[in-house]
């Protein structure tokens, strides 16, 4: 098939792969592949490179699918760089386009405009794949060969460079489906022994991870046939919904769930991978009867030592493993319901006068809602465990622990699902990395609740600084009027400064069929009953 430019030939290709919504900004090393776009599909100008992969990520996740960003070459690939490094540490599908140079200047270091040194080795170095299109016979080939990289298990972004000459030209395209991805199985005797281990538990745990999303009826099944409890990763949030009597959640590091650890007698792991900031700096201790399931053979016994290591699909591993389910005591399910309140209840209570805007957003938001998180107090610690998250598609957040992403993975949420209310929580220092996604949130309109809390800073480590340090270093930090803000950028605003103001500006917000941003003033709502600081050791303290 001939296309006239490698625009069209990308518009096709997208099309193959679901997608109508691309995020990127315009430059003179990318004009053919936008035009395209912006003709055929919908291009969001977004006002950072790498606000356009964090859309683009955020977008796929909300889809469970790949999302795709177009990016300049040279300072506009390597504005990218960040956010191409969240994608990987998520495992999320992301299709990153990104110009090159004309063909004959490739490598010749004379200084040709947005030039940078060995660009694709940069790309190679924060992607999970990366690739050049060498011609125009070639491009097709290469968009899938990058596409099937990125929806692969453990999947991640997949960067493509494009010489500019080459995106002009016609282009030769033999279209080709991409084939579905077999994963091995483990041996029957593995499957076997791991069996029955299993069979055996009377105070059975389950810990589930990123890698069972699509295992989500799977391991639904086990859960309910073994009594267990289910611990999760953040990235694990939803798999089975968190209104399920059995689902502990995102507490592993609690006492109480510390404590239920120490005292099960088999603990079953799917397809997570035991961050430093869910194990306590991997302080944290499991059982030594630990059957673990992962799709990556690299992380079977690499932070804790697996009794069964079982590497396969997790979907196809639990449903074999399903007959072998034992059935465990009573009371240990009754205990496990017991810490699930408890825990839940102990967090609520201290959170302090942030709890009112928790219990509002609970009340107005859909089952469906999208919920998007920066890395901020609120999000580290009540928003990442008792916002319920009921599928694994309405939890966006960087995995990878780096602010300023949160808005521009909500936008990009947001225009995923435009059925559904997108809720975005973010700081006011995060916010600012990435300001000027409030005019691509101005100019696209979705329906979008951004909640800024403004504490003047960066509200983590200012508590670390006033816990272990004598002084405080480069945690406090103008901050705008928000409400002037809001207005430049033609935004409603509504802010919140008492517990009593949560309810009736949330509602308003979350009924509104477009953006709005919500200030949250925390010196006049109040500080939490609890200081929180990040779950990471100071050498000496």
């Amino acid at each position: 098939m001939r296309h006239d430019n490698g625009g069209d030939l990308l518009v096709a290709v997208l099309r193959e792969l679901g997608i109508d919504t691309v995020f990127g900004i315009v430059s003179v090393h990318n004009l053919p592949l936008v035009e395209a776009v912006d003709r055929d599909l919908r291009f969001v100008p977004v006002r950072h490179e790498a606000s356009a992969v964090n859309a683009a990520d955020a977008w796929g996740r909300a889809r469970g699918t790949i999302g795709c960003a177009l990016t300049s070459t040279g300072t506009g690939a390597g504005n990218a760089a960040g956010s191409l490094i969240e994608s990987l540490s998520a495992g999320s599908s992301v299709l990153h386009v990104t110009g090159q140079v004309e063909s004959e200047f490739l490598g010749s270091g004379r200084g040709f405009i947005h030039e940078t040194k060995d660009q694709l080795g940069m790309l190679r170095a924060v992607s999970a794949y990366a690739g050049s299109v060498p011609d125009t016979v070639s491009a097709g080939r290469v968009l899938r060969e990058a596409a099937r990289a990125a929806l692969a298990v453990p999947g991640g972004p997949a960067s493509v460079e494009w010489p500019i000459d080459l995106q002009y030209a016609a282009q030769d395209d033999t279209p080709a489906g991409l084939p579905v991805q077999e994963l091995p199985a483990p041996a029957a005797a593995d499957l076997a022994a791991a069996g029955e281990l299993l069979a055996s538990a009377r105070r059975p745990l389950i810990w589930a991870g990123g890698g069972a999303r699509r295992a989500r009826a799977e391991l639904t099944g086990v859960l309910e046939a073994t009594g267990a409890g289910l611990l999760t990763s953040n990235s694990g949030r939803g798999v089975v919904p968190e209104d399920h009597p059995q689902v502990l959640g995102n507490f592993a590091t609690t006492p109480a769930a510390r404590a239920l650890l120490a005292d099960a007698d088999v603990l079953l792991t799917v397809g997570t991978h035991f961050r430093s900031n869910e194990t306590a700096d991997y302080t944290l201790g499991v059982p030594a009867a630990h059957i673990q399931i992962d799709a990556d053979p690299a992380a079977l016994g690499r932070v804790y030592p697996a009794a069964h290591a079982l590497h396969g699909d997790a979907a196809a591993v639990l449903a074999a493993l399903l007959p072998h389910a034992g059935s465990a005591d009573a009371e240990w399910t009754r205990r496990v319901t017991a810490v699930r309140e408890d825990v839940r209840a102990a967090l609520h209570e201290g959170i302090g006068p942030q709890a009112a805007i928790l219990d509002a957003l609970r009340e107005a938001l859909p089952r469906e809602a999208v919920v998007a998180r920066d890395v901020t107090i609120p999000s580290s610690s009540w928003g990442n465990r008792l916002l319920p998250i009921h599928d694994p598609r309405d939890n966006v957040f960087p995995r990878g622990g780096g602010i300023g992403q949160g808005l521009g993975m909500g936008i990009g949420a947001a225009l995923a699902r435009p059925g559904a209310p997108t809720v975005v929580i973010a700081g006011d220092g995060g916010l600012a990395v990435h300001l000027g996604e409030l005019l691509t949130l101005a100019q696209e309109r979705p329906r979008l609740t951004l909640i800024v809390f403004n504490d003047g800073g960066y509200g983590v480590l200012r508590n670390m600084q006033d816990r272990y340090a004598d002084r405080r270093s480069g945690v406090d930090l103008a901050t705008p009027d928000f409400e002037l803000l809001a207005r430049a950028c033609s935004l409603p605003y509504l802010r919140i400064a008492a517990e009593e103001h949560a309810a009736p500006v949330l509602s308003e917000a979350l009924a509104t069929d477009g953006p709005v941003l919500v200030e949250v003033d925390l010196a006049a709502l109040g500080p939490m009953k609890n200081p929180f600081t990040p779950p990471v050791r100071i050498p000496g303290q």
